[in-house]
């Protein structure tokens, strides 16, 4: 998963659009995109048009219900499920505990609608409050239906009463710098993918270009977008270069020849063990976006 795009799920045309930008994950979206009086016909409108889709397109299709204490969910699930999704996207988790109550309420709907059981995965957004932030630890071993975590600033801003998420720089304050270094090791931790939140200005592509790269340097493997916009340039920071994909599989390569020691040494310069699992890990992600050696 590289690019995941949010589209509301009450928009036939929006989503029409979002299915055609190319996003490795169209998010069809089921909470802060739709109001509550709109949220019945939203069901209907984005099961309809997953099923319809379901079949024509290459993007995985993940759903954005509605939190576990809105009394939502269930219903977005009995509407949804029977569509197939690929996933589900869960907002406001608190901790690994309700990656479980979701997974049983999906092997209850899956057995219902007669799909695989453990077909459906879960992919939670972690820090969107304070007690998530502070249980980011807890996601490892929770589920098998675990695709990744990911993370949110702005519920989390009006959950502790923060005004801004940035500063005058354009950079995140000291407490959402702590939620995305969470998401990264609660990522780490769970042997899962870390996606990094959405960049709210999509006009300016510049600042948005710039917080992708970081974000990758610093270990993310993919980004949320809101505009289809956004997709490409996530995709294009997210696939490993050729050159990065050529020097990892020349890692592989030597440590694999000369017998899985400690150290090797390519071009006069020396790779240890955290290097090939660096290696490995880079070429898992070539491959997943379709790049070779």
């Amino acid at each position: 998963m590289r690019s995941l795009l949010f589209v509301p799920g009450d928009s036939e045309r929006k989503l029409e659009k979002g299915f055609g930008a190319g996003a490795d994950v169209v998010i069809v979206d089921l909470e802060d995109s739709v109001a509550a009086a709109n949220k019945s016909a939203a069901r209907d409108v984005a099961a309809r048009f997953i099923s319809s889709q379901k079949q024509q397109t290459s993007s995985a299709i993940y759903v954005r219900v509605n939190d576990l204490s809105t009394g939502f969910t269930d219903a977005d699930l009995a509407a949804l499920v029977p569509a197939k999704p690929d996933g589900i996207m869960l907002p406001k988790s608190n901790s690994g505990q309700d990656v479980q109550q979701l997974a049983v309420k999906l092997r209850v709907h899956e057995a219902e609608s007669g799909l695989p059981d453990g077909g459906i995965k879960i992919l939670p957004i972690i820090t969107e409050t304070a007690t998530g932030v502070l249980a980011a630890a807890s996601y490892a071993g929770t589920s098998a239906r675990l695709a990744g975590v990911t993370w949110g600033a702005e519920d989390l801003s009006a959950a502790i009463g923060a005004r801004t998420t940035r500063d005058e720089s354009g950079c995140y304050t000291d407490v959402f710098r702590l939620a995305r270094a969470m998401t990264i090791l609660a990522a780490s931790a769970a042997e899962v993918a870390a996606i990094d939140t959405v960049f709210p200005d999509f006009r300016d592509m510049a600042a948005f270009e710039k917080e992708c790269r970081e974000a990758e340097r610093d270990g993310f493997t993919g980004k949320m977008a809101i505009h289809p916009a956004q997709v490409p340039v996530i995709n294009a920071a997210f696939t490993p270069s050729a050159e990065a994909v050529g020097l990892s599989q020349a890692i592989v390569d030597a440590f694999a020849a000369a017998g899985n020691p400690g150290v090797v040494g390519i071009g006069g310069k020396m790779y240890d063990r955290p290097h090939l699992r660096l290696a490995e890990r880079l070429l898992a992600r070539a491959r997943a976006a379709g790049v070779s050696a």
